[in-house]
């Protein structure tokens, strides 16, 4: 056992996988199915994206395997460079390869006996909660997406949180990270975004989004060896010039579900791509549900909403 956040349930089986995605990269997952499982039949099957900074050992394992128990086959996986996932340098973050690795579990479900190609849906936490979306836009092979506390991580490095950024801060972040890649490539070794975002230590007077996520990646709650929290920090260059989430009209006919926290700090992401997406859709309010909370509590993550949704979509 790799230090896994959660018991597997004797009612699900899970298996590792390995596949490569379309530059190369070996990916590293893990495949949940019901524990009677008949191999003969084709049966309907999820993708499922982490939380940015993190690996499927933690809440991407969780959704799956509450949704295995529903008769689901689930798959989640390391993000590309990192976790057990191939790429180097180690913890690079990128929009297009984050998109391409949903795109890859689909390769993958869609070429085993036992999946139904026609029956294929995707689901992001957090950070992947735009991926899936990003994805979903011009994979028609996903047939249903849903997005629970969704972040828009292009949004957030280049307007700052809530859009307070200014052009002249916004100025001085790209003058910095321009000279970082001269570091960077002087050394050979791209430098992380430091302080680490989860913070290792903090009290009351701790930022209260870090210290949300500390509460979670950096206790025994939450914390695995591969989800530092860190990427490199000319990663954002990337994030900041490439929007994730335009077009969104795109995915239509095809339905949305966007669970969002009443409380979380990033319900308005998840607002805005709800107003911004085309019919069908769908946006479903988790009551006393704070941000991280959806992680992992499994007494408020809405299984029973998930399971009605993709049910529905994935006939």
């Amino acid at each position: 056992m790799d230090n896994y956040i959660f018991e597997l349930d004797e009612n699900v089986t899970r298996t590792p996988v390995s596949y490569p995605n379309r530059y190369g990269m070996t990916i590293s997952a893990d495949l949940y199915r019901p524990k009677e499982f008949d191999e003969s039949q084709r049966h309907p099957a999820i993708v499922i994206g982490a939380p940015y900074g993190g690996v499927k050992e933690q809440g991407p394992g969780i959704y799956a395997q509450n949704l295995a128990k529903r008769g689901f086959t689930a798959l989640t996986f390391d993000p590309s460079y990192n976790g057990y996932s191939g790429g180097d340098p180690r913890h690079v973050s990128s929009p297009d390869i984050f998109v391409e690795d949903f795109h890859a579990g689909v390769d993958y479900l869609g070429t085993r006996s036992f999946v139904d190609r026609d029956r294929i849906g995707a689901l992001g936490l957090c950070g992947s909660g735009a991926f899936s979306l990003s994805a979903a836009k011009v994979d028609h092979r996903i047939k249903a997406v849903a997005t629970v506390v969704m972040y828009d991580h292009h949004r957030l490095f280049s307007k700052g949180f809530r859009d307070a950024l200014t052009d002249e801060e916004r100025n001085g972040i790209l003058d910095s990270l321009a000279e970082q890649r001269y570091a960077d490539f002087e050394s050979g070794v791209p430098t992380l975004v430091t302080p680490r975002p989860a913070p290792i230590g903090f009290d009351e007077n701790t930022d209260p989004v870090g210290r949300e996520f500390g509460e979670f990646y950096s206790t025994p709650r939450g914390y695995h060896h591969n989800s530092t929290t860190q990427f490199t920090m000319t990663s954002n260059l990337s994030f900041m010039n490439f929007p994730l989430l335009a077009n969104l009209e795109w995915i239509s006919p095809r339905p949305i579900l966007i669970v969002v926290g009443e409380h979380a700090h990033s319900r308005y992401f998840g607002e805005d791509a709800y107003e911004a997406a085309a019919e069908p859709k769908e946006l479903h309010v988790v009551p006393g549900a704070g941000h991280v909370d959806l992680y992992d509590k499994t007494d408020l993550i809405p299984f029973d909403k998930l399971d009605e949704f993709f049910s529905k979509n994935l006939t």
